[in-house]
């Protein structure tokens, strides 16, 4: 018997009760815990508009939307990133930003459309699915300051401030827009808004992201007074400009690829790589 087989016998004589264990993966629970606070949001949304109560169901698409503007900012304070939270927080959007609102479209106004209806609502389900992925595909060469293509959440916020509005002006899904000269069937207004938000966002045109704002960072005083300030006039009327405000960003991606395109700068938010044939087609 060899040496080294000698020792390893001896080793296991005396200490038989150890035993190699591996450590078991788990997740880590803040992150995912606004996660899934965001992804039950969704689903009260989706709850409200089957009885009805849109404007509920607008409460609960806002509060899926802040919930995840959290739960990444968290995970990256708290260093608790992980593989499973990103996954999780995809799955958790499309439910939310994805499904949701385009059920809660289609039970406020789009049902009374008929094939348009249906056909509006599952188009712009269908973007947010393609949109999320080619976020996740996308993540290493899109530049940090943008989004490629409206973001979900704030397309969700689209479709949800317009019914949020017009359900507190004491409009319905499927009246007459009086507007003094003329009126609009709000089941039209709905069906193109709803197309423009879901076709915005698998556009490769450049929204801003905000992630280059530093929290930990101290700013000028000035700063913290215009931050109560805005506060001040969303509680003037929070329909209104909470819509308003989605409205102009909604817009804002337009304006700067004009404006890039006017400068002769680089319209497309895709960063230059090392993986050339996965930017192919992206640059547009």
């Amino acid at each position: 018997m060899h040496d080294g087989e000698q020792a390893s016998i001896s080793q296991s004589d005396k200490h038989p009760e150890v035993v190699v264990r591996k450590r078991r993966k788990g997740i880590y629970i803040l992150p995912n815990l606004f996660t899934l606070g965001g992804l039950f949001g969704g689903f009260y949304a989706i709850v409200m508009a089957m009885d009805g109560r849109f404007d509920q169901a607008a409460v609960g698409v806002f509060s899926a939307m802040i919930l995840d503007s959290l739960d990444g900012r968290i995970a990256r304070m708290t260093n608790t990133q992980s593989a499973f939270g990103e996954q999780m927080d995809s799955l958790a959007d499309m439910v939310s930003f994805g499904a949701a609102p385009a059920l809660i479209a289609y039970e406020w106004g789009l049902s009374t459309l008929g094939r348009w209806g249906w056909v509006a609502a599952f188009v712009y389900c269908a973007c947010a699915a393609l949109r999320l992925a080619r976020f996740n595909v996308n993540t290493a060469v899109v530049d940090k300051r943008f989004f490629q293509g409206l973001p979900s959440p704030a397309a969700a916020a689209l479709v949800a401030g317009f019914i949020w509005l017009l359900n507190d002006a004491d409009y319905t899904g499927t009246g007459l827009l009086d507007l003094g000269l003329f009126g609009l069937q709000i089941p039209w207004l709905m069906f193109i808004l709803t197309l423009y938000s879901g076709l915005t966002m698998v556009t490769n045109v450049p929204f801003y992201s905000f992630k280059d704002i530093q929290m930990k960072k101290s700013v000028p005083f000035a700063v913290i007074v215009l931050i109560a300030l805005g506060i001040g006039v969303i509680g003037l009327h929070p329909p209104i400009v909470v819509f308003a405000f989605f409205i102009a960003y909604g817009l804002s991606g337009y304006a700067v690829h004009a404006w890039r395109r006017a400068k002769g700068q680089q319209t497309s938010v895709i960063a230059t790589s090392l993986d050339e044939p996965e930017e192919r087609g992206l640059h547009k």
